[in-house]
């Protein structure tokens, strides 16, 4: 329960599904609804499974102050500007890439590489990456430390790819289905919740001083974390339940009208 007076001293967005739709686009009424949070004095941090190289465009679009961002669901935190890494949380990708091999032989794998790209076994479809792709092995992508490793299958349900996360089941690691057939992989314990509980620390602020918007799976432990953990009225009910509002559907102008609830 939010307490009568509070405020958000810290704002958390999402980016896809949140601050621009699938095609990428992003409505004016939600870039002034951040700038009247900036106007205000209160930061926007942005919190995303993005890697840094499709973040930084959103970053610049909405015009925001040097401060950091959190990044490849809490693997990577950057400031910007100038780039900065602040952390990176690593971990050995070769058990679980050659697991899913054997599960899924005609998956994607994509390995980040902080700030440029991706290392990748086949190219993904059109869009979803950003940055430089350059091919390799399964024996290559395996033999170094990651911060991040995407699976991708375009051509099979979503469904498939929870029960995939199921079946690998490995430890040490973190997993985050997409809104597409999509699986992320993380260091264990690493999430955007954890990535702004870094944050907050270096900014000074409580985390339950924090409003978080977002609407995808990944985005559930910061929801939970979150003073107040708002979830876009698109986002499935496995992510609506964990939010402690629901807001209208991004079409319907659900992430500006809870910063304007704010930030009138």
């Amino acid at each position: 329960m939010i307490r009568p007076r509070w405020r958000p001293r810290l704002v958390a967005l999402d980016i896809d599904g949140t601050l621009v739709d699938h095609a990428g686009v992003m409505p004016d009424h939600i870039r002034e609804a951040v700038a009247r949070v900036l106007d205000a004095r209160c930061p926007v941090v942005l919190s995303t499974g993005r890697g840094w190289s499709a973040t930084q465009p959103i970053f610049d679009t909405l015009e925001l102050p040097p401060g950091p961002a959190v990044c490849s669901n809490g693997a990577v935190l950057v400031n910007y500007p100038p780039f900065e890494l602040a952390r990176v949380a690593t971990f050995d990708p070769g058990p679980v890439i050659r697991r899913v091999m054997e599960l899924a032989p005609n998956a994607r794998v994509a390995v980040e590489v902080i700030g440029a790209g991706y290392r990748l076994n086949r190219l993904f479809p059109e869009g979803d990456l950003s940055g430089e792709m350059r091919i390799e092995t399964i024996e290559q992508l395996c033999a170094e430390p990651a911060s991040r490793i995407i699976i991708r299958d375009p051509d099979v349900p979503q469904s498939e790819f929870v029960e995939l996360a199921d079946r690998l089941g490995m430890h040490g690691v973190s997993y985050a289905i997409g809104w597409s057939s999509w699986l992320d992989i993380a260091p264990e314990g690493i999430n955007k919740a954890s990535g702004l509980q870094q944050v907050c620390r270096q900014l000074g602020v409580r985390p339950k001083d924090v409003l978080a918007v977002g609407d995808g799976f990944n985005d559930v432990e910061m929801l939970e974390w979150a003073g107040r953990g708002v979830a876009v009225g698109d986002a499935a009910e496995g992510v609506k339940k964990h939010a402690n509002h629901v807001t209208d559907t991004f079409a319907n102008g659900g992430t500006s009208n809870e910063l304007n609830r704010w930030f009138a």
